[in-house]
């Protein structure tokens, strides 16, 4: 025998949900008296309040392990790369001195590169920045002590750092300036000529290092070397490599040509 349930009308159903929201016998809103809502409130306060500072105290530990300096893990290679400026498609240096617009270019990607670099009177003020200065970090690793890296400024590069030059570089007069630390190969030797780098020799002093980043360094600018090429053979394209020579920097690998040095090609058209 089935037995067929009475349809409630559209009244009955809104009665219902009324005293299911508050129901004035039993003094229960949504099926609950104040009493468990407020159990369950607080059980509820608790249990994520318990995951917060659990959450908060992992940091704060995992942060006591990691060093403003230096990171903790890091995929980047020993020995530091290079990079020349001008930065140029597939590293060629190609200049025209008959021609503006070939080497224009270069000169306004110099006077970008260099705004940073111009110099600053609080870096001439600072009696720290004497050549020779070097801050090594304490032996017990504690890192209590200032943290000071000079400020390398423009005109460390002498005929090449572009103030009150109406050569553009050299660009204008075949006698183009390069940033970079360089050393020449043997086999265009011969047509790349003499070479003078700024700072002298290409020595950059220790003052400028170490650097800690840029929490305590937010001025930083990297050292630079500069090349001023003087007479390289025209119409020829010569092959440069540059390297960074240091006592603890490895730049001998062959399996990594890429490691602490570059290579780019030179060519200056003349007419």
């Amino acid at each position: 025998m089935v037995i067929q349930k009475e349809k409630k009308s559209c009244g009955q159903v809104v009665e219902e949900w009324k005293e299911f929201v508050w129901n004035p016998r039993t003094h229960q809103f949504m099926g609950r008296t104040g009493t468990s809502w407020a159990f369950i409130l607080l059980f509820y306060l608790v249990f994520y309040g318990f995951l917060t500072a659990m959450f908060t105290l992992t940091m704060w530990v995992m942060l006591q392990t990691v060093s403003d300096h230096t990171p903790k893990y890091q995929d980047r290679l020993a020995t530091p790369g290079l990079m020349i400026r001008p930065k140029t498609e597939n590293l060629d240096v190609i200049v025209n001195v008959s021609d503006t617009e070939s080497w224009d270019q270069h000169v306004q990607k110099l006077n970008k590169f260099l705004e940073p670099y111009n110099d600053s009177i609080q870096a001439q003020k600072n009696d720290v920045c004497r050549p020779g200065r070097y801050y090594e970090q304490p032996d017990n690793g504690v890192l209590n002590y200032p943290k000071r890296a000079c400020q390398f400024n423009r005109t460390q590069l002498g005929n090449c750092s572009g103030i009150g030059d109406s050569t553009h570089y050299g660009y204008s007069t075949g006698q183009p300036c390069v940033f970079i630390k360089m050393n020449r190969r043997d086999e265009d030797a011969e047509n790349l000529g003499n070479f003078v780098m700024f700072p002298a020799n290409g020595n950059i002093d220790l003052m400028y290092f170490p650097y800690y980043g840029k929490k305590f360094h937010v001025n930083y600018t990297q050292p630079l070397v500069a090349v001023k090429f003087l007479n390289v053979t025209p119409n020829v394209e010569v092959n440069v490599e540059c390297r960074i020579n240091a006592a603890n920097i490895a730049t001998d690998d062959e399996r990594d040509k890429f490691a602490g040095r570059v290579a780019f090609k030179l060519r200056i058209n003349k007419t």
